[in-house]
């Protein structure tokens, strides 16, 4: 599909850094139907959704079935936006209160995507400092957050700036990789 860059703002190629606007325009919100298009244009590239478990969805069918399927059923799963037009997504999900060490139901996880052509311009890290503020008062009993990135994904990584430790043949969807996990905790200056 063809996006229509007239109303689908895209950072300048041509510049290092991003315009401090497009920053600031910047917000996170649930997804809605109207975000159709928008889903249908970002969950097709093979870059982006090559994590997440359901795959590309290269039509506007399999973009609403995943809308109405999996985003709009999550417990936290919200538009990353520029101008209020979602450019892709940020997700927080609780761990099961089952599993060791989270008996009380503390931890959660999260993870987030963006399209290639704004990968390194800054947008993660301000999407991950929204999401972890706005999650931790959202959800009171929260103490943790976990984040798994890639080990050659050195990007992510400077999103999330605290690094625990490496995890070697993790399997993320289905595949063995080697991980780096990070976390935040309710009681770290980020989230003031």
């Amino acid at each position: 599909m063809e996006e229509d860059h007239k109303t689908n703002p895209q950072p300048n190629q041509e510049q290092d850094r991003p315009n401090s606007l497009l920053l600031h325009s910047l917000t996170l919100r649930p997804f809605n139907l109207s975000d159709i298009d928008d889903i249908t244009t970002w969950a097709s590239d093979d870059r982006v959704v090559r994590v997440h478990p359901r795959g590309p969805c290269t039509t506007k069918a399999q973009a609403l079935d995943l809308l109405n399927g999996y985003i709009l059923p999550h417990p936290w799963y919200h538009a990353i936006c520029i101008e209020n037009r979602s450019i892709r997504s940020i997700a927080v999900k609780p761990v099961a209160p089952e599993a060791p060490g989270n008996e009380h139901g503390h931890k959660a996880s999260i993870g987030y995507g963006l399209p290639y052509d704004y990968w390194g311009w800054g947008i993660a890290t301000a999407a991950v400092k929204m999401a972890v503020a706005a999650v931790f008062k959202e959800w009171p009993q929260l103490e943790r957050l976990e984040a798994l990135v890639e080990v050659g994904n050195k990007e992510s990584q400077r999103a999330l700036q605290m690094s625990e430790g490496s995890l070697r043949k993790y399997v993320v969807s289905g595949e063995s990789v080697d991980v780096v996990m990070y976390s935040f905790l309710s009681s770290d200056s980020l989230v003031d």
